[in-house]
């Protein structure tokens, strides 16, 4: 994975601890996807305070260090900590804490687009928070307002709920069931439709994901 990549991955999970504090941010799995009178105030209020936070980061790249200013956070460049399979495990430091990680990029991308960015899909541990298996998702366009994307892993279906271009399980026990599906299946496909509604379908491989969890894992003194 080339420097640049490397770069946008840390700085994928940089907006993922501004914006996908689930518990702190009030975002529970329950009514993630379900807007109705009763809880469309808070709903509101919810996103509306996502996206002030998103919008006080900032990122500065020099010789291949990612400093990210975001409620103070600092983060230095990915050390890879083993490639195994499809998968590749990394580890970086943020304000003092590990951070550990295992991606991969689709073997095979379908849809009638002409230009996108780079996909990425992501299991995460932040020991710091109490944090592990958070699976995220990087579309490489943004997603429709309100709109789900669908993970497919060991004949097993997610919904995920989405901001910009990226997508996250609603909840933690979702998080543990999709990467304990992905350590046991043999493909991952990831459905959604960007906002000019464009339907794209992923393939990753899952070889090596288990190893891959495991480096991840031991790393970051994860059980």
């Amino acid at each position: 994975m080339s420097l640049m990549k490397l770069t946008k991955t840390v700085f994928i999970f940089i907006k993922w601890k501004a914006a996908n504090n689930r518990s702190r941010s009030g975002i529970q799995g329950e009514d993630v996807f379900t807007l109705t009178p009763s809880n469309a105030k808070n709903r509101i209020d919810n996103i509306l305070k996502v996206l002030k936070m998103k919008w006080k980061c900032g990122k500065f790249v020099v010789a291949g260090v990612v400093l990210a200013l975001c409620n103070s956070v600092q983060a230095a460049e990915p050390k890879m900590i083993g490639q195994h399979g499809d998968w590749t495990a990394y580890m970086f430091m943020e304000n003092n804490n590990k951070v550990c990680y295992m991606v991969s990029q689709p073997k095979k991308s379908e849809g009638n687009y002409s230009k996108r960015g780079d996909v990425y899909a992501l299991i995460t541990h932040r020991p710091a928070e109490k944090s592990k298996n958070v699976f995220s998702y990087i579309a490489g366009y943004p997603y429709k307002p309100g709109g789900e994307a669908t993970v497919i892993v060991n004949n097993q279906n997610f919904r995920l709920f989405t901001q910009d271009d990226s997508a996250w399980a609603p909840d933690q026990a979702t998080d543990n069931k999709i990467t304990d599906a992905i350590k046991r299946g043999s493909s991952l496909v990831v459905k959604g439709a960007s906002a000019r509604g464009t339907e794209t379908t992923d393939t990753f491989g899952l070889s090596g994901s288990t190893a891959a969890h495991k480096a991840i894992s031991a790393e970051c003194g994860v059980k």
